[in-house]
Order: structure tokens, then sequence, then C-alpha cells
């Protein structure tokens, strides 16, 4: 039954898809990490198995492993007049479920307004919603499978859009040997509703992960591909990389790298070109039995550096 659910699922999607032309995407912000965690790990990552319901953004098959009906909170800075903000619930259900709901904002300020010849006549705002359902289930002891459905709202002064998307994930974890792998389908699907008469496409991404705690260390490793669906691009910009240092069962600080951001983030500077150290990325947590905190800094425009923050608690 799931299988024929899925089949129906991505025929449904491709119809969507098949509506979006050629133009540049919409709807970036689902780009942006929403866990800390996976923010201070390069900003990709897709292998996690902390209990930590942010992940639920970045593979639905994670919340398998996340306590019973813990909320969540998240808060991050952007550009400069940029708020973004995000919510999770997740609840276990019966022995081998789990279901969860989500929710991104995403608010640009207002902006100037101005004719061709640059004149201004006002100001005007936008911002981004995605509001989401998302269902796990344990295939097996090791593996887990998850499915995220999301409805997506955009608003750029008077005109507006919206769109219907799906992610798929996969994970398997071997606990004994410290092995995670996975692999997610995010953003499938397209807009119903473009902003003028040209549709859209929406940021499709296909990832694959791979993290390896070593056993009697407190190092895990990670490694994660990312819009593997746009092979036109250089290998090095599909790589984030990350490390944990894990200090007990509460405490970790992380670090992380992303070739794609450092990659895009350059600028001209008398003739030499540097990144000012975007790509590099930062952070740490403090993870009780009921109550999580976590913070990462990264930098994801040359504008400014973001700082990300998760508050969890467990009902």
């Amino acid at each position: 039954m799931m299988r024929i659910v899925v089949i129906g699922i991505l025929l449904c999607l491709t119809a969507l898809s098949t509506r979006a032309q050629e133009s540049q995407e919409v709807y970036s912000f689902l780009r942006l990490p929403v866990s800390a965690h996976v923010a201070a790990l390069g900003g990709d990552n897709i292998t996690l198995t902390d209990d930590d319901p942010t992940l639920i953004f970045h593979n639905p098959a994670l919340i398998n492993g996340v306590s019973d009906k813990s909320i969540n909170l998240n808060m991050m800075t952007y550009m400069e007049g940029a708020v973004t903000a995000s919510a999770s619930f997740v609840k276990a259900y019966k022995e081998r479920a789990t279901w969860g709901v989500s929710a991104q904002y995403m608010n640009y300020g207002n902006i100037k307004q101005t004719t061709v010849g640059n004149i201004e006549t006002g100001t005007f705002s936008a911002k981004d919603i995605a509001l989401a359902g998302t269902f796990a289930y344990m295939l097996s002891n090791d593996f887990s499978g998850g499915i995220t459905a999301r409805f997506i709202s955009s608003s750029i002064g008077s005109y507006n859009s919206a769109a219907f998307a799906v992610d798929l994930g996969l994970s398997f974890v071997h606990e004994d040997t410290g092995w995670s792998l996975a692999a997610t389908a995010k953003n499938l699907g397209g807009q119903v509703k473009a902003y003028d008469d040209e549709f859209e496409r929406i940021p499709l991404d296909l990832q694959v992960g791979v993290s390896k705690r070593l056993i009697g260390s407190p190092l895990r490793f990670h490694a994660t591909l990312a819009r593997l669906n746009r092979w036109d691009e250089a290998f090095s910009k599909h790589l984030a990389v990350g490390v944990d240092l894990l200090l007990g069962e509460t405490i970790y600080l992380a670090g992380g790298y992303n070739f794609r951001r450092n990659s895009e983030m350059k600028i001209s500077d008398n003739d030499k070109e540097s990144s000012h150290g975007a790509g590099l990325s930062i952070g740490g947590g403090l993870q009780l039995q009921r109550f999580k905190l976590q913070v990462a800094y990264a930098k994801y425009h040359v504008s400014a550096s973001s700082l990300l923050i998760n508050a969890t608690y467990t009902l």
C-alpha cells in the first residue's frame, strides 16, 4: 500500500514539474538550514541521528529517533531587514511510526519601489511561508523511511504565488559500527499559482550522505553531496563536510565547510578574490533529557553573517 501511495505522489509531482519553465528558482529560503547542528556541519546534512526535531526539515526519515511530543522553536538572523523563523512538533505513533508538523517563515522587510528612471514611489514587502506534515516509519531495525508534504506560499508586493512539494527520505543506521547512511529527494513538485504568467522552478535537491562515529572516540565525521540533480557544476560544489566533538552525552561542538558557499561568496578586491570566511561554520549544543539548546554561526550572504538558534522541549 505504501509503495502505491509513493508512486502516485511521484506521478502527480512529475506532472506539476513539467509546468515549470527554464527560469530561475523561487522559494530559495527552502535551501537554508533550520537545524543549528546541520548548519554547524556545513549547512547540508541528512545523516544526523540525534534526538533533534529540527531534522524534520532536512530528512523526514530521521524523526523516528526523536523523543515523543517534542516541540521546537528556531530563529536565524539573515540579511539586514530580513527575519526568518520556524517551528516543529514531533509525536510518536504506535511502535514503529512517527509523525510531525512544521512551519517556516521568512520576511524580507520593506523594499524600496522605484520606476525605471530610479524615482522612488514607495515601499513594498516580501515574505515566504511553508507549512508541512511529515510521516516516518521504521522499515526494519536499521532502515527508516519518511515523507513530507509541504504547501508553500510567497508574496512580493501585490504579486503572490503558491506551490506544493514533497520530500522523500531514507536512513540506514548501524549503531554497533557507528555508520549512518541516507538519501533524500527534496522539493519534488512545482508551482500551482505563478507570480505572473510564467511558472518557475522550485529548488529540487537530491542528496546522499554518510556519517561515521569513531568507536571509542568522541569524534564523528560527516560528508554530504547535495544538488545531485545539477551535474553541470564542478564536483566540489556538491560537497559539505563536518566533524563533531561529542563531550559526553549532553554537549557537542561542531565545525564544517561548504565548498559551494565558499565559491559563491567570493568577491574581487584589488584583483584578489576572497570569500571572507564564507563556507566555514561552527556551533555547539547542550542536549539535556527534556531541554535542548543549539547555536550555529555561518555566512549565507555577502552582506552579513548569520546566527541560528534552536530551542527544544519535550512535553
